[in-house]
């Protein structure tokens, strides 16, 4: 599955307008880097084998103190980001890896 998801990124990454929308929310300013350090350096924590758009996977990446979570969709051309947002311990464990 990670293999997947990297060797979809390497080809190319293609952000989708909701991922774009949560990213560039002030409250977040998530950057196209963090959510590529993400892909390559993160880790799957949910996967979502029947989604109506294909397979997706939710994976988090901490890093200094910000912990990010991206929901990805590996494509044979590409790897389209569905969506990024910073997870809440409200929502989160203190990891931010299982949901409340």
């Amino acid at each position: 599955m990670k293999q997947q998801i990297i060797s979809a990124a390497r080809k190319h990454i293609l952000f989708l307008p909701q991922a774009i929308k949560q990213m560039s929310r002030p409250d977040r300013m998530i950057t196209a880097d963090e959510i590529k350090e993400a892909v390559f350096s993160g880790e799957i924590i949910e996967e979502y084998p029947e989604d109506q758009r294909g397979e997706n996977y939710l994976v988090c990446h901490v890093k200094q103190n910000r912990s990010i979570h991206i929901v990805c969709s590996p494509k044979t051309e590409y790897l389209a980001i569905v969506t990024a947002y910073l997870p809440s311990l409200d929502q989160w464990s203190l990891d931010f890896k299982v949901r409340r």
